[in-house]
């Protein structure tokens, strides 16, 4: 007996496993705030190198402090962007113009060289410093903002990364012009007697300098100022770093992520089609209810639910068994009464009586031996399931069996005609010949109360393969549609008993399901294509 569920929704079904995986995309806040933290930690590196940067120019404009002869320097307008010979930015800025060093007094040259002394011994490999005065020329410059390794051929992987990261230029057009001196804030609020940085981009736009600018006292007089700078290029490669590293955590994260995700959805997806194939299959073929055993030991809500459809099957169970043995404890109960019953009709008709109390023996008589019948059907299919665990199979010829039957229903059923289709050569099975004499009989006093009188009973016996088919058609009313599906359980029945005829309780067929099952095989009833009566064909095994 098949069960049909509830029908989905129309809307678009997810399965668990899809669930988790989009709850899985939470995991995606974590990069996230990962970035912020990288770009939080850049900015404070930033303010660590603005710092760095301002100490140092404060420590050269110490060293200048309270020397105005320095500051007061009258350098050539083309010399004042220029770095001072001999220090280490001269050779990327190029040679000074011969005149310009011929038109500088001796006293010049050597303040050149003493300020250039005192910054040679403050400079770092990447920053460049340099001394401005009140006049916006530039007396000294040493360092360089570029570094000094030599470029190397990334591999592959870096370049990818490159790609999205933007790593930092080491190629950028670092001039010193007017432009930086006129409009630099820092070396602005220098002059008015405060420290002060800024970030700037270079003319090229590839890279970011960042200089802090320090004035240089003369008493309470501001002569100038020096500037330190340097580029960002050292955090953004610490910033790429974390990033990468953070890249690297999110993917393998998302790996063990993904793979635990999909190992639970798989095994709790499992568990749950166990347990939906458990149910669907908790009554078997015979009608017997079976427990569960999906998740039964489990601490999960699923073990949960397993144990409570187990206990309810076992429920279910126990009224079944309940049922099934109900109808031979009544047959055993009620034939007590019923062979009193009868012995006293016997006795009363025995005696002397008139006509008219004949009349109603008669009726009575025939009450009490449709009431037998009744029990005696009652107690037919509990008699036969008790006997199937005990039946030993032996080997038999369906062709000669349904052959010796044919014959013995055309006696049987004078008023109908039968007809038999059998095969040509033996047909051997392995089973028991008697319960398959049984379930024919079954299935032709089923046909045999439907068909139309004048049409024949068809009995037909095929061979396919390892099985053969055992058929019964009639021509007669077709099976009712809340009939079909369920015509083989017991106590079901499309006959419609009068008061006073043939007792049905519609254990015929299930009855026939038995013994069918039994052989190895199932049964099953068709309405015929043309609507005009019912096939029944019973699929049993051969040896």
């Amino acid at each position: 007996m098949e069960g049909v569920g509830p029908a989905p929704p129309p809307h678009t079904r997810f399965s668990l496993r899809t669930k988790l995986a989009l709850l899985a995309l939470l995991l995606l806040a974590l990069p996230w705030v990962g970035y912020r933290y990288v770009k939080e930690m850049e900015r404070f590196l930033l303010d660590g190198q603005r710092e760095a940067l301002v100490a140092t120019a404060r420590a050269v404009a110490t060293a200048l402090h309270e020397r105005p002869q320095l500051m007061g320097l009258k350098t050539l307008p083309g010399s004042a962007l220029r770095p001072p010979a001999g220090s280490p930015a001269s050779d990327a800025a190029g040679p000074p113009l011969p005149q310009e060093l011929a038109r500088a007094t001796a006293t010049d040259r050597q303040s050149v060289q003493e300020i250039g002394s005192i910054l040679r011994g403050l400079e770092r490999t990447t920053s460049r410093i340099w001394v401005v005065n009140r006049e916006l020329r530039v007396l000294a410059l040493a360092g360089s903002l570029k570094s000094p390794q030599m470029p190397v051929e990334a591999p592959w992987w870096r370049r990818a990364l490159d790609r999205v990261l933007e790593p930092p230029a080491e190629n950028f057009d670092d001039a010193l012009d007017g432009d930086v001196l006129a409009g630099g804030r820092e070396i602005a609020s220098a002059f008015l007697g405060v420290s002060g940085s800024r970030l700037r981009n270079t003319h090229d736009g590839r890279a970011v300098i960042i200089s802090a600018a320090h004035p240089i006292w003369s008493g309470d007089t501001v002569l100038g100022a020096v500037v330190v700078e340097e580029t960002t290029n050292r955090i953004l490669s610490v910033r790429n770093q974390a990033l990468e590293r953070l890249l690297l955590l999110t993917l393998t994260g998302f790996a063990l992520a993904a793979a635990l995700v999909l190992w639970f959805a798989t095994r709790l997806s499992s568990r749950i089609r166990r347990l939906r194939d458990e149910a669907e299959s908790a009554v078997d073929a015979q009608g017997r209810i079976t427990r569960l055993a999906a998740g039964s030991r489990a601490g999960d809500e699923i073990g949960d639910l397993s144990r409570s459809f187990s206990a309810l099957l076992e429920r279910l169970g126990q009224h079944h068994s309940y049922l099934e043995s109900m109808s031979s404890r009544l047959s055993h109960e009620l034939r007590t009464p019923l062979a009193v019953v009868r012995s006293s009709l016997e006795n009363l008709g025995a005696q002397p009586l008139p006509d008219e109390a004949r009349v109603y023996m008669e009726r009575a008589e025939a009450g009490l031996q449709r009431l037998s019948r009744i029990l005696s059907r009652m107690s037919e299919a509990t008699r036969l399931e008790q006997s199937l665990a005990t039946t030993e199979r032996e080997r038999f010829d369906l062709r000669a069996l349904v052959t010796e039957c044919g014959n013995g229903y055309r006696m049987a059923y004078p008023g109908h005609a039968f007809e038999v289709v059998l095969p040509a050569a033996p047909t051997l099975a392995r089973g028991a010949g008697d319960l398959v004499a049984q379930m024919l009989d079954k299935l032709v006093e089923n046909a045999v109360d439907f068909s139309l009188a004048a049409a024949p009973v068809r009995i037909g016996l095929t061979r396919h393969g390892d099985t053969a088919e055992l058929s019964v058609t009639n021509r007669g009313p077709c099976l009712p549609v809340e009939l079909q599906g369920h015509l083989f359980a017991s106590m079901v029945s499309g006959r419609k008993g009068g008061a006073g005829g043939e007792p049905h309780l519609g254990l015929g067929l299930f009855v026939a399901r038995m013994i069918a099952e039994f052989h190895g095989g199932n049964i099953r009833a068709e309405n015929l294509a043309g609507g005009d009566g019912v096939c029944v064909t019973a699929t049993l095994r051969l040896a």
